[in-house]
């Protein structure tokens, strides 16, 4: 729809970022057009997991620079907080979300790789927060993802220079998980999305639950919800699927998802 397309193989929904001639910066309609699949996503019960990448040579390269040149104020406040909305949604949508940057990942497209869970990287992939050389702030929550990821001192240094790091720093730094070539990049992001679709789904949406909402909180907290996300996956088919497998030797398992 619109600048988001989504494609499903099995239960693999795959979101693609399209607005190629301009690098897939993030304007108004993108956020809305992401925001509409967000909530299509949420709503089929066949997708499992999600992979987000850009179309072309970018990820996404930044906010529309063109858009935001004429914002007040009160106009950059209301694109920030809309911005910031969606990528929430995205971050607690109930699936696993693996961000598959294959290029310019800057601003914007840096934040919004943070907002997935799990974050793969091509060769050619860039990352940053150039703002303050644009006479901004980060605005879609960079400034409180990015030392949540790679530390308080790290982030400061990015963000209050502006410096674009690579694909190998990224990694060096705790930003993604891995790196591949560009050819290898959309493969591996499947084979890392039906890894995770073979393990029975109401524990993997719980787990990630437990870990999105303890990222948020003290450990003694986090630890309760554990309990309680434990304690469901306990009164599940799917629990006496796997613990009936494992004592049975079997390598063969049939989740039903309840």
């Amino acid at each position: 729809m619109g600048f988001v397309t989504l494609e499903k193989r099995e239960h693999i929904g795959i979101l693609t970022i399209s607005r190629p001639e301009a690098l897939n910066a993030l304007n108004s309609q993108v956020l809305a057009d992401l925001d509409e699949t967000i909530t299509q996503v949420e709503q089929d019960s066949e997708i499992y997991v999600v992979i987000l990448t850009g179309a072309g040579r970018s990820f996404v390269a930044g906010a529309d620079i063109g858009e935001m040149k004429q914002f007040s104020c009160i106009d950059g406040k209301r694109f920030a907080t809309r911005g910031g909305q969606v990528f929430l949604r995205l971050e607690n949508l109930s699936k696993p979300v693996i961000a598959a940057v294959n290029g310019f990942a800057l601003g914007g497209g840096c934040e919004l790789s943070m907002a997935c869970d799990i974050r793969l990287a091509s060769e050619k992939a860039k990352f940053g927060q150039p703002e303050v050389g644009l006479g901004i702030t980060p605005g879609f929550c960079g400034s409180q993802r990015l030392p949540r990821i790679v530390g308080v001192s790290k982030a400061m240094e990015l963000i209050l220079t502006g410096k674009v790091i690579s694909a190998a720093e990224a990694k060096a730094i705790g930003l993604v998980s891995e790196v591949y070539p560009p050819e290898e990049l959309m493969g591996k992001a499947v084979a890392l999305a039906e890894a995770i679709c073979a393990n029975a789904q109401i524990a993997v949406c719980e787990s990630k639950r437990c870990i999105r909402m303890g990222m948020q909180t003290d450990i003694a907290t986090g630890s309760a919800f554990e309990a309680e996300a434990f304690g469901v996956c306990c009164g599940t088919e799917d629990k006496n699927e796997g613990m009936g497998a494992f004592l049975e030797k079997r390598t063969e398992k049939h989740f039903r998802n309840r």
